[in-house]
């Protein structure tokens, strides 16, 4: 291993603070990318069950009044 201890490490030879706070908001994006693409995901998904719901609504309605018209 390259560094005597673990002090040494997280210093990483005085670039620590940058090395760590680029891993910390790239974990943090990342985590917010999958945050919100799941919610978006789930809203999608239930907008389209909206969506065939009411289109089998539709249908049976207008089966429903041709039945009746004859």
């Amino acid at each position: 291993m390259q560094f005597d201890s673990l002090k040494d490490f997280i210093n990483m030879g005085g670039y620590g603070f940058y090395v760590w706070l680029s891993y910390g908001v790239t974990i943090a994006s990342l985590g917010t990318l999958i945050i919100l693409s799941v919610r978006k995901k789930r809203t999608v998904l239930i907008e389209i069950a909206k969506k065939i719901t009411r289109e089998q609504r539709l249908k049976e309605t207008r089966g429903n009044n041709r039945e009746s018209k004859t």
